[in-house]
């Protein structure tokens, strides 16, 4: 059987086997573990994918939720005694599957709601007997400096896919989902910003855009009748990374003539998504 099993080998053996054969120098350190792996992926020996994942647990390790969190400043809250009618059109834009509940400010959430505990008032004509405390769900609070894997794996054995970020100081300092935390490791997942794959821009309105940061300068160029210039970067997302002079976090702005990018979503690697918005004329002002 041995005989059988060696011949076989070539085939049979997993990538966690090769991914074995590469560790056998024994790095001293992270960096070294990753310089590794990326050798063994120029080998053959890790397909680009699993490489990708691989780095994405790696940093998820020493990140922590501050690293990822949705702002306070960006949270789209619902107030507590709001009624269904006055409420419902934020619900409709935002798209969002849950919404934190306020009580007399930001600072107190007193619980979650989920969009599709709304469907027996909005479509059963129950609107009149809608009560926002009725279908309240308990809120889910971590501070901001728990580390990414631990949040997960709470994420994971509560069921929960929110959860409200505090500071030191008991305040709201944002949000965090258990999608953020698993588009470290996998990358992009399909939500409420993703369009279809071979579309690179989309249009929200006249003057706001959702981009996605591979997109062809010249392409930008040519839908927005800009002129921005393709001799240094490929892409719109390195031009706007360049103009950061970092790899920029979620929410971050940058202006760029009549153009603001803000960025949607981005690892410690990369930016992946832009909203791209167009600013007032000032045409007046020059003159």
């Amino acid at each position: 059987m041995n005989e059988d099993r060696s011949s076989n080998e070539p085939t049979q053996r997993s990538w966690f086997e090769r991914l074995g054969q590469a560790l056998m120098g024994e790095p001293q350190d992270r960096e070294q573990l990753v310089e590794l792996l990326r050798d063994a992926e120029q080998r053959n020996l890790l397909n680009p994918d699993a490489l990708s994942m691989i780095e994405g647990v790696l940093q998820v390790s020493e990140m922590q939720v501050r690293d990822i969190m949705i702002p306070r400043s960006q949270m789209v809250i619902i107030e507590r005694e709001a009624k269904l009618q006055e409420f419902l059109p934020v619900v409709i834009e935002a798209a969002h599957s849950r919404y934190p509940v306020i009580g007399d400010n930001k600072d107190e959430v007193v619980g979650m709601m989920l969009a599709k505990d709304l469907l027996p008032f909005t479509a059963g004509g129950e609107a009149d007997n809608f009560n926002l405390r009725d279908i309240l769900r308990p809120a889910v609070f971590v501070p901001e400096s728990k580390r990414l894997d631990v949040l997960l794996k709470e994420f994971r054995s509560s069921r929960n896919h929110m959860a409200i970020v505090v500071d030191e100081y008991g305040g709201v300092a944002g949000l965090v989902t258990i999608e953020d935390v698993l588009e470290q490791i996998v990358g992009d997942i399909e939500d409420e910003h993703d369009f279809d794959e071979n579309a690179a821009i989309l249009k929200l309105n006249n003057d706001e855009f959702t981009v996605k940061a591979l997109t062809e300068v010249d392409e930008f160029n040519e839908y927005f009748g800009t002129n921005y210039s393709d001799d240094e970067f490929d892409t719109i997302g390195g031009l706007v990374m360049n103009s950061f002079g970092h790899v920029p976090k979620r929410n971050e702005i940058v202006i760029l003539g009549e153009w603001q990018f803000r960025v949607m979503r981005a690892d410690k690697r990369r930016v992946h998504l832009l909203k791209v918005i167009r600013l007032p004329d000032q045409a007046d002002s020059d003159d």
